[in-house]
């Protein structure tokens, strides 16, 4: 399992990448692994401001649905277009091509809510 160094965190299974005043959010390799195959991701909240722990959107694998939830406040910038068409690419790279949703930081602050790597590999028993 990877689990990059440069990230940030959470205990529902997000990770945060900040780039600047924004914030790249996906689902860790643990998430998409426990999932299974996803073959659908809904997020329709593109333009809009959610706060710490709202639901941005869900994740459909072939077991289950899943809630996606912000790890922190901010406003939804993007969508990634590619998982339109490739939600599979979650599980191929879910730090990289699988990324979810573009995010503009609203409080840096609650950045230091969120788990380092090895407070993550604890969590989940790694």
């Amino acid at each position: 399992m990877n689990f990059p160094e440069n990230l940030m965190y959470t205990k529902d299974h997000e990770w945060v990448r900040i780039e600047g005043d924004n914030a790249y959010i996906g689902i860790t390799d643990f998430a998409q692994g426990e999932l299974g195959d996803i073959v659908f991701i809904e997020i329709e909240t593109e333009g809009e401001e959610l706060s710490i722990e709202e639901i941005f959107g869900t994740v459909e694998a072939v077991k289950t649905v899943s809630d996606l939830f912000m790890p922190i406040s901010g406003k939804v910038l993007e969508v990634n277009p590619a998982l339109n068409t490739n939600p599979e690419g979650v599980n191929k790279d879910p730090y990289g091509q699988g990324w979810m949703i573009k995010v503009a930081i609203k409080d840096a602050g609650e950045l230091d809510n969120l788990l380092n790597v090895a407070a993550y590999k604890t969590l989940i028993g790694h």
